[in-house]
């Protein structure tokens, strides 16, 4: 990766994403857009664009006139907005993947975009789900991403695009709030904690799924792009994790560093629906062989860290 560009910029992952490419390869070399710019830092210390990414020309020109030779696509509506508007979802989130793989298609771009463990089923197996197994997802979110990592295999296989991605579990950042997620509780949970030292649960008591901390999703987002091709096997679905948790086992970890921090539950059916229809467990190991996927993060290595940025933050 050389010169890169970011759709979804602003996002939960992008807004981390974009600084942390920054970082590594130049404020000027990572060029960020979104559907409107705001006054992140994000947007602010690098080349930014405003694109609608249902918009190819739009993306096309952008993409050309920085001369990216990677592009990584984020923009998408996630699993409870996408559940609570479905045709929006659909093209928002499979009319801009497909843009985005076009203008890689056309000027030959290594490419990258998430999927999810919202891509499997009730069907499913539930414990130390596979890599390669039967997905037959009951949300529209899943549908999306489960017929992405399709096409996006589809548009290496037919037209040599270098295309990666990974199926992310729940993501937790103290730096931008999630945008409409299931696993939305597992972040607000801690903004809950440090506030007002108490939580309403909306994810019912023992529903397990797996979860992530952003910096290392974000360091896997990067080896995997520099990963040799050759090695990839699975390409644009690895499975990725750190840990299986339930609401009450966030809290335990919270109770450690804020003594007397309470839960309580007030369950939304839909968003349990989502959550039930998910694994409990997921397996890395394809992740781990074919390019050295590794974690530094467990629950309460990531609880400390969330408590203390989130006190200076707030």
């Amino acid at each position: 990766m050389k010169r890169i560009l970011i759709t979804g910029a602003l996002g939960q992952i992008g807004s981390e994403l974009t600084l942390k490419l920054r970082e590594i390869y130049g404020a000027d070399q990572v060029v960020a857009t979104d559907i409107k710019k705001n006054d992140s830092e994000a947007a602010q210390s690098g080349p930014f664009e405003t694109v609608d990414v249902t918009d190819i020309k739009q993306m096309m020109e952008t993409a050309k006139k920085y001369k990216v030779d990677t592009i990584m696509h984020l923009a998408a509506l996630l699993s409870a907005t996408a559940e609570a508007k479905p045709v929006v979802a659909w093209n928002l989130n499979m009319g801009g993947l497909m843009n985005a793989l076009e203008t890689a298609r056309e000027l030959k771009t290594q490419f990258f975009t998430p999927s999810s463990i919202g891509a499997f089923g009730p069907c499913t197996p539930k414990h130390h789900t596979p890599q390669d197994t039967i997905m037959r997802p009951t949300t529209m979110y899943g549908v999306n991403k489960v017929a992405g990592e399709l096409l996006a295999d589809y548009y290496y296989h037919k037209y040599g695009v270098d295309t990666r991605g990974l199926r992310f579990p729940g993501l937790i950042s103290y730096v931008a709030l999630p945008g409409g997620g299931t696993t939305d509780y597992a972040v607000e949970i801690y903004y809950e904690a440090v506030k007002h030292g108490r939580y309403t649960s909306y994810i019912e008591k023992g529903t397990f799924m797996d979860m992530m901390y952003m910096p290392d999703a974000l360091r896997a987002i990067i080896d995997l792009m520099e990963a040799d091709s050759s090695r990839l096997k699975h390409r644009n679905a690895f499975n990725v994790t750190a840990m299986s948790v339930a609401p009450g086992d966030i809290a335990a970890s919270i109770a450690n560093y804020i003594p007397g921090f309470e839960m309580s539950y007030r369950v939304d059916p839909d968003r349990q629906r989502i959550a039930e229809s998910w694994p409990d467990s997921i397996d890395a190991s394809a992740a781990r062989e074919e390019w050295g996927f590794t974690y530094e993060y467990d629950l309460d290595k990531m609880t400390q860290d969330m408590i203390e940025k989130l006190r200076e933050k707030l």
